[in-house]
């Protein structure tokens, strides 16, 4: 079990990185706490007649290189620090990737699966109606943990209620109907396995006859080991919430994904063996990717893994002192904030989209995508090597927080 505090693992990254990069300090300092932070309590009559209040956040993180965008999480063991070291992320993630955007976070503590639809719908437009949202050119909310194209929906249609004003460009994530883009749902999934192939390029190994764990089994990671399996690599197990599942001789993925449609979970899926997320996490394997939560490799169980290759899914599933033993015994770590910002590259597409009122093809906004990421990948790799780190963590880090400085001294914050 790991207790550290994922903002304090995002602060030892940004630091480090600082230090490493010959950062100004005023910058670092800047940098050390979220702009502003919204709390709010949303109090709510449930359908069974039983009444809650419910503990709500947005965090403005840095808004240096432009409006503030992306991600609210709904889950029932949200807490203020993570929801800042979401922003953080953000914040480095957008200028990892070259979008011109701020960083920023927002959640509900609270458990989605116990709430009705109904329950669900008053939740996310109370959610905006406390924002008091400002549009596309100050704040624009997305998608994260436990909401998608449909509260996505529901925030726009509260948003444009509440202005009178119809502008698809004020909330990312939803459905293209609504202006959202084509490509947005596979996104994440998508950027992690174009970077992972480069990664693995760049380490020579040959994915067709590697072999991969995969922690979490939901929008990312799905996607991630079908296109994994496409390719030849053998999927020799898959996890979620409610446990994971191992097959020496790899998963049928395709057949997977039907069952957990069927069930909502991918234990119970035939010829397979059932284990825990340890266990998967010290499987013998070439690649280990955890598109789950943040904190789950850490010192207790990083000296087990085996894998040559961590690709970050997830936000923050690393904490710093598992960084450094896994770096240290040569595994490749491709960071969360390169490896899955292509959900957020493509809530960028779909803003501009939104604001130009003309809108894009699946190949458009793929090609996109690839190109944007792998500069990422890049950018990070040769600022690694310029500044003789072997972290590509590293490398990303301060390739942004040289954007970041740049920003904030022209404009006369430092």
């Amino acid at each position: 079990m790991n207790n550290d505090s994922v903002f304090q693992v995002a602060l030892n990254t940004l630091n480090n990185a600082g230090k490493i990069g010959n950062i100004d300090k005023r910058v670092l300092d800047v940098l050390q706490a979220p702009k502003r932070i919204y709390q709010f309590r949303i109090p709510m009559k449930l359908d069974n007649g039983s009444f809650e209040v419910f503990q709500a956040y947005r965090v403005h993180y840095c808004d240096a290189l432009g409006p503030c965008r992306n991600g609210t999480r709904i889950r029932p063991a949200l807490t203020l620090d993570e929801i800042k070291a979401l922003g953080l992320f953000m914040t480095i993630k957008h200028c990892a990737a070259d979008i011109p955007a701020g960083g920023a976070k927002g959640g509900i503590k609270a458990d989605p699966s116990k709430l009705t639809e109904n329950e669900m719908e008053r939740l996310v437009r109370a959610f905006v109606r406390n924002l008091t949202p400002k549009g596309p050119w100050a704040d624009v909310p997305g998608a994260d943990i436990g909401t998608g194209e449909q509260a996505m929906a529901w925030m726009l249609d509260e948003y444009e209620q509440i202005t009178g004003i119809h502008c698809p460009a004020a909330i990312n994530d939803k459905p293209p109907v609504l202006g959202g883009s084509l490509g947005g749902e596979a996104a994440t999934g998508l950027g992690v396995f174009i970077v992972l192939m480069a990664a693995a390029q760049d380490i020579k190994m040959d994915v067709t006859k590697a072999s991969a764990a995969v922690q979490g089994f939901g929008q990312v990671g799905s996607v991630l080991a079908s296109l994994l399996c496409k390719e030849g690599c053998k999927i020799k197990a898959v996890s979620d919430v409610y446990g994971g599942i191992y097959a020496e001789a790899g998963l049928d993925i395709e057949s997977l994904k039907e069952h957990v449609a069927a069930t909502g979970k991918v234990s119970g899926f035939a010829g397979s063996k059932e284990i825990t997320n340890e266990e998967l996490f010290a499987l013998d394997c070439d690649i280990l990717v955890p598109a789950a939560v943040q904190n789950v490799i850490h010192k207790g169980n990083a000296g087990d893994i085996k894998a040559k290759l961590i690709v970050e899914g997830a936000n923050g599933p690393v904490t710093t002192e598992a960084d450094a033993l896994l770096t240290a015994k040569g595994v490749t770590i491709a960071p969360d904030v390169v490896a899955n910002s292509g959900g957020a590259t493509v809530c960028h597409f779909e803003r501009t989209q939104g604001l130009s009122d003309q809108y894009w093809d699946l190949e458009t906004v793929n090609a996109k995508l690839e190109t944007r990421i792998l500069k990422a990948y890049h950018d990070a790799a040769d600022t690694a090597r310029k500044f003789k780190v072997s972290s590509l963590r590293t490398g990303a880090w301060i390739h942004a927080l040289q954007k970041l400085e740049k920003a904030m001294k022209f404009r006369g914050w430092v």
